[in-house]
């Protein structure tokens, strides 16, 4: 397990990371979110003994980072924000550069690094030097040495940026069957990644933590939890017509491509019975019909705009 007691960092006057604690056991995805400048990585790098916490406590798997910074530091698999890595060397030069760092040798340190090269699907750049590479790869290479000896802690700072779609599924596919025995903690600012891959969910803001919760959890804080979502023909009542069903507290309308309507429901209100007996009643064609779990970025939104108006405040 990983503990986190009221952990602080100052820089100067500027207070970056303000008390936060929190545990997290194996198993676990926990998704640390937080907007620019909100201490996401600067306690990441806290938690992997890069950098040292003003006041506080870290425990890695019983160790503590200050008093046994290398016996925590051996648990852990980090891939730091922008990837860093040398940049005149080739993706296997590196790899065998960490290997050798982490004690692996001859057979073993072959294995280790022809295992996470398919892994990471690194076989067509293998040879040509980081500089060239692209960001996905270079984010791809970082995460192979993250892994490499496989750790029991991982710490993944933004790890799906600058990966397409195609890579961004092979990397969460990768998260999660490394999070069966391991603990992964997953700093981003992209909330998709929260849904697709985290069992778990912190945001912070202001170097403190604001929510601590399952991804469904914080969708049902959403005003949008429950809410009936419509796309059919329009006609210049239909918008009326929705608003005065039984339980609808407001009606938001998108009309790019086609008319999307959402119906917002008053509160503890499931009105989906209700939009499905009017829509039969009145004939309406509809090409779709759903309910919506919530919205993550509203929940986001909302949390982090309350914590700046009360700082201003």
């Amino acid at each position: 397990m990983i503990k986190i007691d009221n952990l602080k960092k100052s820089f100067g006057y500027f207070l970056a990371v303000d008390g936060i604690t929190f545990n997290v056991g194996a198993g676990e995805v926990l998704g640390f979110l937080g907007p620019n400048g909100a201490g996401k990585s600067t306690t990441m790098k806290m938690i992997s003994g890069f950098i040292k916490p003003t006041s506080g406590a870290i425990t890695i798997c019983g160790h503590d980072v200050l008093k046994n910074p290398v016996a925590a530091k051996e648990l852990i698999g980090y891939l730091p924000e922008g990837a860093p890595a040398y940049a005149d060397m080739t993706p296997l030069q590196y790899l065998r550069f960490i290997a050798e760092i982490r004690g692996f040798k001859g057979a073993e340190q072959q294995q280790r690094i022809d295992a996470v090269i398919e892994q990471l699907e690194l076989q067509s750049v293998i040879h040509r030097p980081i500089d060239n590479l692209s960001k996905g790869f270079k984010r791809r290479v970082g995460i192979a040495q993250a892994i490499l000896h496989d750790p029991q802690v991982l710490i993944l700072d933004e790890p799906t940026d600058g990966l397409d779609p195609n890579q961004k599924h092979q990397v969460r596919e990768l998260i999660r069957s490394l999070s069966r025995d391991k603990i992964v903690i997953i700093s981003t600012h992209i909330l998709e990644e929260v849904t697709a891959v985290c069992t778990r969910a912190i945001i912070i803001a202001g170097g403190r933590v604001l929510a601590d919760a399952t991804p469904s959890e914080l969708e049902a804080r959403s005003r949008y939890h429950g809410a009936v979502t419509l796309q059919l023909h329009d006609t210049p009542e239909l918008e009326k017509q929705l608003a005065a069903i039984t339980g609808v507290a407001s009606v938001e309308v998108s009309r790019d491509n086609s008319s999307r309507y959402t119906l917002l429901p008053e509160a503890g209100t499931d009105i989906f019975n209700a939009v499905s007996d009017t829509v039969h009643q009145h004939g309406w064609q509809v090409d779709e019909l759903f309910v919506e779990r919530g919205h993550l970025d509203d929940v986001f939104r909302s949390l982090t705009n309350q914590h700046n108006m009360a700082e201003v405040a």
